[in-house]
């Protein structure tokens, strides 16, 4: 294991203070968080805005694409088995060609959308939706505790929250990971990292694949669309 020492930086999740030292691998430090599992990268190594956004700007997001759609899906079809018809939806981190939320609009469902560099429009978060969705983008937060939160905040009672990420199961190897190569990429989550966060919302919570994670906000008596039941 790759566990040393205690560290002076703070969990930017659960902002624990005792997080220790995971790896340091060619490009970076990676430090754990013993209470909520999360692994996250020094900030001294992250990115400028300006590299960051060089990268973003590469990204194949095509609309037309039908290989991205499918991609998405993983996502958007068992968020379509739990929300019902003519739901008022958020899509946090749609990127420059904002697929996901057309696929929600495309089945008759009202949609907004955020992108720190894409859809700047902090209004967005003035209101309250039946659900939110955020694909690929939850591991490139600098300080998920607030942003995440602040999603939470937005949902209304009984409302939906779906996340796409890739997820540190225990059988991958971190070091050799391919999720790590990405220099944008800077927060990995476990599933016990999801589970404190369905704790710390009081909230149910599901695992759907292996990198689709909804969580329902307590509230009002919801009844998915398709009879699907949580477990």
């Amino acid at each position: 294991m790759f566990f040393s020492a205690k560290h002076t930086n703070p969990c930017p999740l659960c902002l624990s203070p005792g997080t220790g030292h995971f790896l340091h691998d060619r490009q970076r430090e990676y430090l754990h968080c013993p209470v909520c599992d999360l692994i996250f990268v020094h900030p001294a190594h992250f990115l400028t805005l300006q590299d960051e956004r060089e990268r973003y700007d590469l990204h194949n997001n095509d609309p037309d694409d039908t290989r991205y759609r499918s991609f998405l899906s993983r996502l958007c079809s068992p968020m379509l088995n739990h929300i019902s018809p003519h739901s008022k939806g958020f899509d946090f981190g749609s990127g420059p060609g904002p697929l996901l939320s057309i696929m929600f609009a495309e089945q008759g469902h009202e949609m907004s959308i955020y992108d720190f560099f894409y859809a700047p429009d902090l209004d967005v978060f003035n209101q309250h939706y039946d659900f939110i969705t955020s694909s690929e983008t939850i591991e490139h937060l600098h300080h998920p505790q607030v942003e995440l939160d602040r999603l939470w905040s937005c949902l209304k009672p009984g409302g939906i929250l779906g996340l796409m990420t890739g997820i540190r199961y225990d059988e991958i190897d971190f070091s050799s990971w391919y999720y790590i190569r990405d220099e944008t990429h800077v927060v990995f989550y476990s599933p016990k990292t999801f589970d404190w966060l369905a704790q710390h919302w009081r909230a149910e919570l599901q695992f759907i694949g292996d990198s689709v994670v909804i969580f329902r906000k307590a509230g009002k008596n919801h009844t998915p669309a398709s009879g699907q039941a949580w477990i």
